[in-house]
């Protein structure tokens, strides 16, 4: 499948590259939308910047005042591209271009031979009714169009009017196109008003779903791609460690990226060990040593019997003291365990820093010197009901910062929503990344909220799957 690019900022990205070659697309939105604008920058990047020529129908308007809107407004010059047939803008009545469209070597054909026309835009089909008032005509009319221009392979957008009473009606047109685009306006922020543009659909391609917000520029309209924010830029995106979880890596471009802290948001229904143990796998795998503040509910024993499902030994790792763990509970654990297990369960906020830090500091500055990587694992909910709110924020703050100071890589599970509002907006500020996972009905999802490259997903839902990492992201 060839791709036509727009030229649109954005759009070329939501639509996984450009519009299929060939398709016939309605552009709807109401008036002030900018369908006319955006029409004719399809048509002016094709000629500018890929050498395709095109044609701009209008029912309405006439070339002149196209020319000085455009040349006024965005500075494209219709008229030196016209004289050298890159452009033809074409005046027609309704019932003109229906007779010329559909009579052998008429009018709409001679052009597209004369220029070599690959693109081909009509405002508006709305007006198509006038010609053929009668709903079979009007029908026959429309098919009539729209098998002409795929047999002239003209990639077309047909822009048509779209009132707010028609926005709960779907047009017969709709459903015969390849593709439909619709632009909006929304109230936002009470004083001001916001543009939006969604594929609804778009045969021979995957369309990034949602509605995406554009502006008008003085080089036209630019889309900006719901859920994108701006990419950390301090952060080293090329040395990153995967989570194991196929389309959690691909969002990140390759995983966690080292040296970074992430959050992971989860409610009391979601199950999160099987993603947990898949980013602990990849962790080890990748040689990483691992220091883990274990769960209230869940033992070292239960870490090692996830770990397994990944082909992990912990014993391994245990003896060759590459992994440890901070236990705040009273619970048995097997003797050859004891070096590795941290335990803080007598000691009071202010003695457990110091303790933690005296068993781990020397271990770890040792290891960093020779250059080897730590991941570390905080179950923030823990410390949460150990130790309070605001040891979390201290400690958390202290935390983050030592770990960035020695390039350590940081995954922490919390609840955000047992947490006070102040507490969980600060751990979310602190973090380079947030993963959100909940339950709502009967289906588990999982949203990228933050991340250090920009990207924001939608929520995904999380099905299970017998083969490893034994969840899968759709």
């Amino acid at each position: 499948m060839s791709y036509v690019s727009t030229g649109i900022a954005g759009l070329d990205n939501i639509l996984n590259g450009g519009i299929p070659a060939g398709n016939t697309v309605i552009l709807e939105g109401a008036p002030g939308t900018g369908k006319t604008t955006l029409g004719v920058q399809f048509l002016y990047h094709g000629a500018l910047e890929k050498n395709e020529p095109g044609i701009y129908v209008t029912f309405e308007e006439l070339p002149n005042q196209i020319y000085q809107e455009m040349k006024s407004a965005f500075g494209w010059d219709l008229r030196s591209l016209e004289k050298r047939d890159m452009i033809r803008v074409v005046c027609l009545s309704p019932e003109t271009f229906l007779d010329q469209m559909t009579e052998p070597n008429g009018l709409v054909e001679q052009i597209i031979r004369q220029i070599g026309s690959k693109r081909l835009v009509i405002d508006s089909i709305s007006l198509f009714k006038l010609a053929a008032p009668a709903v079979d005509g009007h029908r026959k009319s429309f098919y009539s169009v729209r098998n002409i221009l795929r047999k002239f392979a003209q990639t077309s957008l047909l822009l048509q009017e779209q009132s707010a009473e028609q926005s709960a009606v779907i047009p017969f047109e709709n459903y015969v196109v390849d593709g439909v685009i619709r632009l909006a306006m929304k109230g936002h922020l009470q004083n001001y008003r916001k543009r939006t543009l969604e594929v609804l659909k778009m045969r021979g391609t995957r369309i990034f779903e949602g509605e995406h917000q554009y502006k008008f520029t003085g080089e036209g309209i630019h889309v900006v791609p719901a859920l994108s924010m701006v990419e950390d830029k301090v952060v080293n995106l090329e040395q990153t460690t995967p989570t194991g979880i196929a389309r959690l890596d691909q969002l990140l471009q390759g995983g966690i990226p080292d040296g970074t802290a992430f959050l992971i948001d989860t409610n009391s229904k979601a199950n999160h060990k099987y993603m947990l143990a898949s980013i602990f796998a990849s962790q080890l795998k990748a040689g990483k040593k691992v220091v883990s503040l274990i769960s209230s509910l869940g033992t070292v024993q239960d870490v090692e019997n996830g770990l397994s499902l990944f082909d992990i030994s912990l014993k391994r790792h245990i003896r060759n003291r590459e992994i440890f763990f901070i236990e705040h509970f009273k619970r048995p654990y097997p003797a050859e365990y004891a070096d590795v297990i941290i335990d803080v369960s007598d000691l009071n906020n202010e003695e457990y820093k110091p303790v933690v830090r005296e068993k781990l500091s020397p271990i770890m500055a040792e290891s960093i010197s020779r250059g080897e990587k730590w991941f570390v694992y905080y179950d923030l909910n823990t410390v949460f009901s150990q130790r309070g709110s605001q040891f979390v924020s201290r400690f958390f703050a202290e935390e983050i910062a030592t770990a960035k100071a020695y390039g350590l890589t940081v995954v922490t599970l919390c609840n955000f929503a047992e947490m006070e509002g102040e507490v969980a907006s600060y751990l979310e500020r602190s973090c380079h990344g947030v993963i959100k996972t909940w339950v709502d009905g009967n289906y588990q999802y999982l949203q990228l909220t933050k991340s250090p490259n920009g990207v924001i997903s939608e929520p995904m839902i999380v099905e299970s799957s017998n083969q490893m990492p034994y969840v899968s992201l759709v």
